[in-house]
């Protein structure tokens, strides 16, 4: 048998020179060492923020989304409810999944259940079809806790009539009735309007890491990477903006700034009242921010490139 060499650094040394055995072991790959360099660049970012804010004396966070392209693949790091996908001829693919809390519903129920102290008694971490009332005491209603995937019935207490940690529906669910995101970075400061209850401790800057190998692609010529916040795609679904992508790049081969320009016509397309490119009414209200990444220069010569 051939043993797999460990992975190597860009240098070309042994990423761990003082124990091959345990790389060889666990299997561990370059790919692997990029996705943990993302993580901890991600908290480490997390940390900075901290003590700038600390020091200035201001407020606030944000979510991150990274694109990484090394040896041949694209590295796609999220936290938070930006959006990255892939838009080819033929297809569209997902690049990031959203992290809100309806997405993480049974980790933050499960960080209430374990530290029920940081509810402060005003909040229930059970989640209910709707707002229960005092009208409700004794019936029995659906519920879910955290280690249900499921829904069961229990009879309403009075606990149960506190708010609920975990509010609304979609896009409209809030933390704590505070923020729509359960990931990002910042916001270590952040409180529930006139209370003492943050919100940090059930927020995370872990991102997740997709990863897109473009050497095991026939890449086109506009193939692009389509990086986006919410306010996107709160009004233009993934085929919506693929078919805008399909619809403009042909048309615009011989202009230097097309990827631009096309990032500029998605943010318009938020914004149109009526006239639309997708022909809808939409507008967003959100902050909208885009990047359009072409990736067919990116798979030419080695893997390297």
């Amino acid at each position: 048998m051939v043993a797999t060499p460990p992975p190597m650094h860009l240098s070309g040394r042994c990423v761990c020179p003082s124990d091959p055995q345990f790389v060889e072991e666990k299997g561990i790959r370059t790919e692997d060492l990029v996705i943990g360099a993302l993580e901890n660049a991600f908290q480490e970012c997390d940390e900075v923020i901290r003590r700038e804010l600390e020091a200035s004396g201001q407020v606030g966070g944000c979510t991150a989304l990274v694109a990484v392209s090394l040896k041949g693949k694209l590295y796609v790091a999220n936290a938070g409810d930006s959006r990255a996908i892939l838009v080819r001829r033929d297809e569209v693919q997902p690049l990031s999944s959203e992290f809100t809390p309806e997405t993480e519903r049974q980790r933050i129920q499960q960080l209430a259940f374990v530290y029920p102290e940081l509810l402060a008694d005003e909040f229930t971490r059970l989640e209910f079809p709707r707002r229960l009332k005092g009208d409700d005491l004794g019936q029995k209603v659906l519920f879910r806790d955290y280690y249900m995937s499921g829904w069961s019935y229990k009879c309403v207490e009075k606990s149960d009539l506190k708010y609920p940690l975990i509010h609304g529906q979609g896009r409209q669910a809030r933390l704590l009735g505070t923020l729509a995101v359960s990931r990002g970075l910042g916001d270590h400061q952040l409180r529930v309007l006139d209370t003492n209850i943050h919100l940090k401790p059930f927020l995370l800057s872990v991102p997740q890491v997709t990863v897109l190998d473009l050497d095991q692609l026939e890449l086109q010529e506009e193939d692009v990477v389509v990086m986006a916040t919410d306010g996107l795609w709160d009004v233009l679904s993934n085929e919506q903006v693929a078919q805008l992508v399909r619809s403009f790049l042909p048309g615009n081969r011989e202009d230097p700034h097309r990827f631009s320009e096309l990032a500029k016509m998605l943010i318009h397309s938020t914004q149109a009242k009526d006239g639309s490119p997708t022909g809808e009414e939409q507008v967003s209200y959100d902050d909208v921010s885009v990047f359009v990444i072409p990736l067919y220069s990116q798979s030419q010569g080695s893997s390297g490139h």
